[in-house]
């Protein structure tokens, strides 16, 4: 994936301005060149289309999640404590993310080809994450995986699965619940 520089953030951050008020299918490059104050040409040259320029966002926006509690979970002493905390805390932060529920509050279309058929550029960074967490459990003798690469594919399903299930209605009455057994399960999964 390429470096973005100051003035693709500009634009990607004029773009989520523009999913967030009207989601991704009405949001044009005019709209965003609009708001970044640049020429409609300076977006083509960063962006080649729309799609690209979501696609970016969208990757920008939900792998800054994974970066975040990744972080936060540092802190703690073994790797299975740190995956499953960054695993909880990043499904729910990702179930709660204003740009993800405009995205499926407006276009829920635009989700489908990431559960069914393909893996996003953000999905690629939460396997990657996980299996380097799986490692350092494994090393640290807090995780048993045999094959880290199923056991985190196995994990980000879940994960998944969690997420869109917290989209349905009525779902924000039993997150918390259905976080604490999601890290139960989780950590009896990986226990050695």
């Amino acid at each position: 994936m390429s470096q973005r520089t100051v003035e693709d953030e500009a634009l990607l951050d004029a773009a989520r301005e523009c999913v967030l008020e009207v989601g991704v299918r009405r949001t044009t490059v005019t709209d965003v060149a609009r708001r970044a104050g640049v020429s409609r040409m300076t977006l083509y040259r960063r962006f080649p289309d729309v799609t690209t320029m979501i696609q970016a966002l969208m990757t920008r926006e939900f792998s800054a999640i994974v970066t975040q509690v990744d972080r936060e979970a540092e802190r703690l002493p073994t790797g299975r404590e740190r995956l499953v905390a960054g695993a909880i805390d990043g499904a729910d932060r990702l179930a709660r993310n204003p740009l993800f529920l405009r995205i499926v509050d407006v276009d829920p279309e635009l989700l489908l080809p990431y559960v069914t058929t393909r893996l996003g550029q953000f999905q690629l960074a939460v396997l990657a994450s996980l299996e380097l967490q799986l490692l350092e459990g494994v090393r640290d003798g807090s995780i048993e995986a045999t094959d880290p690469a199923i056991v985190a594919r196995s994990i980000e399903l879940s994960l998944r699965g969690f997420v869109l299930q917290t989209l349905a209605e009525g779902a924000e009455a039993a997150r918390e619940p259905e976080l604490a057994e999601l890290r139960r399960m989780l950590d009896r999964y990986l226990t050695p």
